[in-house]
Formats: C-alpha cells, sequence, structure tokens
C-alpha cells in the first residue's frame, strides 16, 4: 500500500518535465505493479496506517490508474499546445491520489476528506481548460450540489463518532433512525448522481475538457457507488428496507432519462444522459442489498466507467475536427472516418450492453436481483433496456450516416495515438468477463 503511494509521490518530477508520454509509461507501470502484486481476496489486505484494500477497493483503484492513464493520453492536444502543461499534469497525478485514498482508506471520517478532496482537482479541469465561458457556471453547480450533499454526511459522522466512539467501518455499532441513514447516503446519491440530483452532471460534462468528463464518468460517479456500498455494509437490515422510495425513482428515472436522450442533439449531452440511466440501476441494485444486487453493481461500475469513458474520447476526437459537437453538423462520419466508425460501432453496441461486454454481465445481474426483490419491476426494466437499445442506434446512426458537413472535407481519418486509446478502453471492457470471478468474491 504504501509502496503504491511512494511511486506516485516520486513520480511528480515526471509532470514538471513537461512530457506527457513518461507519466503514462509510469501510471502504466503502477498499474501493473498493483495488479500483479495485489492479493484478490475476499478480506482486507496490505493493512497499515488505517487503510487497506479488498477487491472492491483494488477494482476501482485500478480503474482509477487505468482511466487517468487514458485521460493523458486523451488530452494531448492540449499539451502540444503547451496550455500549462505542467500544471495539468499535476492535476492529474493529484486527482490520481485523491482517488486511490478515497478507496483505500479504512476510516469513513478519512473516506469523506479524500471524497471531498476529489472535487479540487476536477473543478480546475473545469475552470482551467474547459471548452466555453459557460464552464464557470459548470463548476459552481459542480461544488455546490457536492457541498449541499456532503454537510449532512458530515453530521452524521460526527453523530456515530459520539455514539460509537469509532468510524472504522467493521466497527460501527449504533443505533438507526431515517434521518441518520438518509443525512449518510444523500451525499452518495448526489454523487451518483440519481435522477432529480443530476443536473450538475450534464453541465460539468458538457463544459469540461475531455479529460474531465472522462474522469467524471469513469470514476468520480464510481465514488457514489463505492461510498453506498461501505456504508450499507454497516447500517442495519430494517434501515436498508426503508430504500424503497429510492429503488422505485431510479427505475421510473432510468425510463425517463433513456427518453430525454432521444432528443438530445449534442453528443456530450447524450452520452451523459446515459451515464445517469446507468447509474440508476446500479443504485437499485446496491439499495436491494441482495446477492445479486452487489454482484452486478460492482461488475456494471467497472463495465460502465470503460465504456463510457471511450464514449467521451469519441466525441471529443469528432470535436476535434470539426469544433462541433452537434449531431446535425457531425453527421456521415464513416464517408471520411470508416476505421473510426467501427470503434463508434463497438462501443456504441456495449453501450447497449451486448455480448461480451462487462455491460452486459452486470446488467443481467441487476435485473436478477430487482426481479428477485419485485416481480413486477420487469415493466421498468424492460423499458429502459428498450431504451438504452434505443439512444445508442440513435448515436451511432445519426452521426455515421448521411450527407457530411462539407466543412469537413480536409479532416484526418484518425491518428494511432486514438485508435490505441479506444482499444485500451475497449479491450478489457470484453476481455475481462473471461475472468470475472475476481468481481465477485470481495461479498
Amino acid at each position: 500500500m504504501m509502496m503504491m503511494y511512494s511511486l506516485l509521490i516520486l513520480s511528480i518530477p515526471a509532470c514538471f518535465m513537461g512530457e506527457w508520454w513518461a507519466l503514462v509509461l509510469i501510471l502504466m507501470g503502477l498499474f501493473f505493479l498493483v495488479f500483479n502484486t495485489t492479493w484478490f481476496m475476499s478480506y482486507y489486505t496490505s493493512l497499515s496506517y488505517s487503510m487497506g484494500g479488498d477487491l472492491l477497493s483494488w477494482s476501482l483503484s485500478l480503474l482509477s490508474l487505468w482511466i487517468v492513464m487514458l485521460m493523458i493520453m486523451a488530452s494531448v492536444i492540449y499539451l502540444s499546445n503547451n496550455n500549462n502543461i505542467e500544471a495539468f499534469l499535476f492535476i492529474m497525478l493529484f486527482l490520481l491520489l485523491t482517488l486511490l485514498t478515497s478507496f483505500t482508506f479504512l476510516n469513513i471520517f478519512s473516506f469523506y476528506i479524500a471524497f471531498e478532496s476529489s472535487l479540487i482537482p476536477t473543478l480546475l479541469l473545469i475552470f482551467g481548460w474547459g471548452y466555453q465561458p459557460e464552464r464557470m457556471s459548470a463548476g459552481f453547480y459542480l461544488l455546490f450540489y457536492t457541498l449541499f450533499g456532503s454537510l449532512p454526511l458530515l453530521i452524521s459522522l460526527f453523530y456515530i463518532k459520539n455514539e460509537s466512539g469509532t468510524l472504522f467501518y467493521s466497527l460501527i455499532e449504533v443505533e438507526w433512525n431515517f434521518y441518520l441513514y438518509l443525512s449518510l447516503i444523500f451525499a452518495f446519491l448526489v454523487k451518483m448522481p440519481l435522477i432529480m440530483f443530476h443536473f450538475w452532471l450534464l453541465k460539468a460534462h458538457v463544459e469540461a475538457p475531455v479529460s474531465g468528463s472522462m474522469v467524471l464518468a469513469g470514476v468520480l460517479l464510481k465514488l457514489g457507488g463505492y461510498g453506498l456500498l461501505r456504508v450499507f455494509s454497516f447500517m442495519d437490515k430494517y434501515v436498508i428496507s426503508l430504500s424503497y422510495f429510492f429503488i422505485v425513482m431510479s427505475l421510473f428515472g432510468m425510463f425517463i432519462v433513456g427518453l430525454l436522450c432521444m432528443v438530445q442533439v449534442d453528443m456530450k449531452s447524450l452520452i451523459a444522459y446515459s451515464s445517469v440511466a446507468h447509474m440508476g440501476l446500479v443504485v437499485c441494485g446496491i439499495m436491494i442489498y441482495n446477492l445479486w444486487g452487489l454482484y452486478g453493481a460492482l461488475v456494471m461500475m467497472i463495465g460502465h466507467g470503460l465504456c463510457s469513458s471511450a464514449m467521451f474520447s469519441l466525441a471529443n476526437m469528432v470535436y476535434e475536427r470539426t469544433h462541433s459537437r452537434s449531431l446535425f453538423i457531425n453527421s456521415g462520419l464513416i464517408g471520411f472516418m470508416p476505421s473510426m466508425s467501427l470503434l463508434w460501432f463497438l462501443l456504441s453496441i456495449n453501450n447497449m450492453s451486448s455480448p461480451p461486454s462487462l455491460n452486459l454481465l452486470g446488467e443481467v445481474m441487476l435485473i436478477n436481483g430487482v426481479m428477485s426483490w419485485s416481480s413486477y419491476s420487469w415493466l421498468f426494466l424492460g423499458l429502459a433496456s428498450f431504451m438504452s437499445c434505443c439512444y445508442s442506434i440513435y448515436l451511432y446512426s445519426y452521426s455515421q450516416h448521411g450527407m457530411f458537413y462539407s466543412g469537413m472535407m480536409a479532416v484526418s481519418s484518425g491518428y494511432f495515438r486514438e485508435f490505441l486509446l479506444i482499444m485500451y478502453h475497449w479491450i478489457p471492457l470484453n476481455v475481462i468477463i473471461m475472468k470475472v470471478d475476481f468481481l465477485v468474491y470481495w461479498i
């Protein structure tokens, strides 16, 4: 554990060298080092200084390392223009450090501090490298939604410390009531986000640079799911039975968000709305709190992190060529970017949970879990799955087919770095399913 953080701190000089590829190589080496030295056991390992990791922690830590590495690769256009490259790389490293500490703390108050600290580099990314002046509004939406949700969590942690005498996950024992339950989970529902708390996500995604969108969709939404899983692990089973309202809200919200996706003309808005729908299914799985739901929640979080991050990367590649995210302008891309069109197709079908992607396995597990909770949920699950197929086909067909915009005649079809970037998302998304058992050992 300490070796991982020591190597991260020692890699800080690579940020100020101004060489993005050096930091990518360091992070890739660190990823494989952690992967090969981690004991994938159902109990906590590498315990030291109130830190440790079980399968849930290590899976999301590895996802964080992988996504941050790919974020740097996707941002080469910013870096080649020498747009404060040293500050950008340092923010990337600081963000990675806050994410890894969030996933490896055993104390819920330490987790809260790291959870809120991840907001700082995200805001710096949006304010410093966002696309338009509206990025200030988007940043403040993100800030105030997150702070508004986290203040009840902080107060509830003080109450738990006073009643239980400890804030370690496995040692907390407290008399539960509805208000304590609500204040504990509210911050995580805003972060995921649950439908009705999702407005900050759309603004942040649209105004953020590609690196901000990738980390928001790939990892930061998973912080909410991770927090819910940790909090529910020490909650009384009676309190968990109070989750009916949020389960029904998520089921209904998935269908509504699917309809909203069908009327979007901005590619990033459509992908952001699809993230809300997928995370709504994860909320259902966690709050039902049966084995199928918990298994599926982790698998879906890993799968969605890879798929959604890749789709934002593809949208950014189109934006770099046409300087527009509109589906009215970005049509007919298959005519001069056929190889990139193949990648659009592969990721669009993965987004609708096609085999052999992790999204399919996660969705099957979560549907099993929700159906075991209530057989009447089949209607909303069926409608949500149908809408997922509809908006994925809509995005692909509208962007790749039809008449193309004449201003794109001189656009390059794709660089090796871009194909490599997308394949680094697509290969683990479709290969991990062959060894998925390590994702279900953590319970």
